[in-house]
């Protein structure tokens, strides 16, 4: 009896465990090792050779596909933030009634309930060269010819990925500033406390934690994204992802195995440098 009470724990935990380990440690297991085979261009054979992991250390094309990856990432995450933050805000202090709450996070989340690429091509008629946009500043007499950069650039890009990830930092914003006590900010009124001293003092630093969780759900779908660069940036703007999808398309297992064990390092020490920054724990 004893004994099956000891073992109870460990029975409980084995099936979470085994999904673990074939449904995350294995599949990285096999990537890293395909990462170090041979490929002569074409076929691969197991082997050991750093030959992949040299090339994306010293080749410049490599070098600014990480460097551009990295640049959506933060412009992406930078433009979350200022939207989601005062969104966030307005539904969780200057909404007083639960239900309106509700009902308004329910608003924005519903563009989410449709395909990731639907909402993407939905873009186009807006965006393009005879699109709404284009056509209204023509109609307006603000430019003369229909404006390139709306589309097929990284403007399009990073527009489709916040419109995709926006709500990943809504969320855990909003979330963090509905447990903020009330009374903190009672008081810090009472003691005569600006509304910016507020924020600066009170609001923001509580809310960190939800702009962490956002970061880190922001930062690693798009250090990982390619269809929306593929669609939105025409083949013009390019990131790891997409160079990882054209490897296996081109059958270069090894190499796209190196990039991806390459990029899910650079992601888990981003992730690391926030969690060192912020401590997320109470919002878990």
């Amino acid at each position: 009896m004893t004994q099956s009470k000891a073992l109870r724990p460990y029975l409980l935990a084995a099936p979470q465990t085994l999904v673990f380990l074939f449904g995350l440690v294995l599949p990285i297991a096999v990537i890293l090792i395909v990462s170090f085979w041979n490929f002569n261009g074409i076929a691969t054979t197991p082997g050991f050779t750093l030959r992949h992991y040299i090339g994306i250390f010293t080749s410049p094309a490599y070098l600014s596909t990480y460097v551009n990856t990295l640049k959506f990432a933060f412009l992406v995450w930078l433009v979350c933030v200022l939207i989601s933050y005062p969104v966030a805000y307005c539904l969780a202090f200057r909404i007083k009634s639960t239900k309106w709450q509700t009902i308004l996070f329910l608003i924005c989340t519903v563009p989410f309930l449709t395909s990731n690429i639907i909402r993407m091509i939905s873009w186009i008629p807006f965006l393009g060269r005879e699109g709404l946009i284009n056509k209204a500043l023509m109609g307006l007499q603000i430019v003369d010819r229909p404006v390139e950069m709306f589309l097929f650039s990284d403007f399009a890009v990073i527009l489709a990925m916040v419109h995709l990830y926006c709500l990943f930092m809504i969320a855990p914003i909003f979330n963090s500033m509905m447990k903020i006590d009330r009374a903190l900010i009672s008081a810090a009124e009472d003691l005569g406390a600006s509304a910016f001293n507020i924020q600066k003092r009170i609001i923001l630093p509580l809310s960190a934690p939800g702009i962490a969780i956002g970061t880190i759900f922001v930062v690693t779908l798009v250090m990982g994204e390619f269809a929306t660069m593929r669609l939105m940036s025409g083949g013009k703007s390019s990131s790891v992802g997409y160079l990882i999808k054209n490897q296996i398309d081109s059958l270069q297992y090894p190499a796209a195995a190196a990039n991806a064990i390459v990029l899910l390092t650079l992601t888990l020490l981003i992730v690391f440098a926030i969690l060192r920054v912020v401590d997320i724990r109470k919002q878990l």
